[in-house]
């Protein structure tokens, strides 16, 4: 049998010595022999908690049986890797990446590990060089990619060079299923559409997010699905540009509702252009939902602090936070054979009703 080639994020799992004229035994080897995964052997050899019982004493009778010892040089280098996670981010909205912070911890509960955060800008011209320093600097055991980092294959790419675990969280699969959770946006833009087309409304416009957020594309994508089930569609005049953000919902509210005829529902690619579009609302003597109906998407705190109370897509973000560590750090048998989905539901409350007649 011959040794392994395969590149490892582990250092012990390149070792391919030969000693007294009878190979050496690999990771690979107590890996295939043990019938679990390289990434399970190291944890027994690094003493991870996360690793089944009846799963360490396999592997241990393998490593005895085979006298199996990895590189003493190697071995402090895995030693040295740290018990911490980091966030990367490019997120304008801070609601999500405080929900999102709140699952991490949620799932880091106990475990001995802890989180780091690092905010980054994809537009500088160092974007990835700052990526590669704060993983090498930090040691990490692994990586968490919200949206829209998540969705720059470069930073992928950079991951698996510099052997980082990572887990992408995004509206569509973009990476094989262990490196994967996908939040279904396209989904919770047409469950928006249905329940607008339901209460009669015609005159309808959609406030989108950032052109380079992938979820700005799903939710616009499922909200048009949702309208041409009911054999309507929307214009280039009536879709407007926000940015995810308070501000920006107030200045497209503005827009939408100094035309004329105005539309008599608007539905905003998150809360935080919903709340902005209340605002608007209120400037223009319009009371909602019996002037104008707002739906929002995302279901954070603001959805419930703002009056009237948003009806929302509400999308799991603290529970896709958690799943997304526990993909981490998790033992083998939670290791996923599929992509990890969540699915948005429509939660109904105050800013939604009938057409007005």
């Amino acid at each position: 049998m011959s040794p392994s080639k395969t590149p490892s994020s582990i250092p012990e799992e390149n070792e391919t010595s030969v000693e007294g004229g009878r190979r050496r035994a690999t990771i690979n080897d107590i890996a295939r022999l043990a019938g679990v995964s390289k990434k399970t052997v190291s944890r027994v050899i690094n003493q991870s908690p996360f690793v089944r019982d009846e799963t360490r004493e396999r592997i241990e009778a393998v490593i005895a049986e085979w006298g199996y010892a990895p590189d003493p040089q190697a071995r402090g280098l895995a030693f040295r890797r740290s018990f911490l996670i980091g966030m990367i981010y490019d997120n304008p909205n801070p609601q999500y990446v405080v929900n999102m912070q709140l699952g991490l911890l949620d799932g880091m509960r106990g475990s001995g590990f802890e989180l780091v955060v690092h905010p980054c800008n994809r537009a500088s011209p160092t974007f990835l060089t700052d990526i590669r320093s704060f993983v090498e600097r930090q040691k990490l055991f692994g990586v968490v990619l919200p949206p829209s980092v998540s969705e720059d294959e470069r930073v992928a790419k950079l991951l698996n060079e510099i052997g980082c675990a990572y887990i992408r969280i995004a509206s569509v699969e973009l990476d094989k299923p262990e490196h994967m959770i996908v939040g279904h946006d396209r989904m919770g833009g047409a469950q928006a559409a249905r329940h607008i087309v339901d209460l009669g409304h015609k005159r309808i416009a959609f406030i989108s997010g950032p052109e380079t957020f992938r979820s700005s594309h799903e939710r616009r994508g499922g909200f048009e699905d949702g309208l041409a089930e009911a054999g309507l569609s929307l214009s280039p005049n009536d879709i407007v540009q926000g940015a995810y953000t308070f501000e920006s919902g107030v200045a497209c509210g503005d827009e939408l509702l100094s035309r004329s005829p105005r539309p008599t529902a608007i539905f905003c690619g998150n809360d935080e252009m919903a709340a902005g579009v209340l605002q608007s609302a209120r400037k223009a003597g319009l009371s909602v939902p019996q002037d104008l109906t707002v739906v929002g998407f995302d279901d954070f705190q603001i959805a419930q602090a703002v009056w009237p109370p948003l009806t929302t897509i509400h999308t799991p973000t603290r529970e896709i936070g958690r799943i997304a560590v526990e993909k981490l750090i998790g033992d083998e048998r939670r290791e996923p054979r599929d992509v990890t989905k969540m699915e948005p539901n429509l939660v109904i409350r105050q800013s939604s009703g009938p057409v007005p007649a």
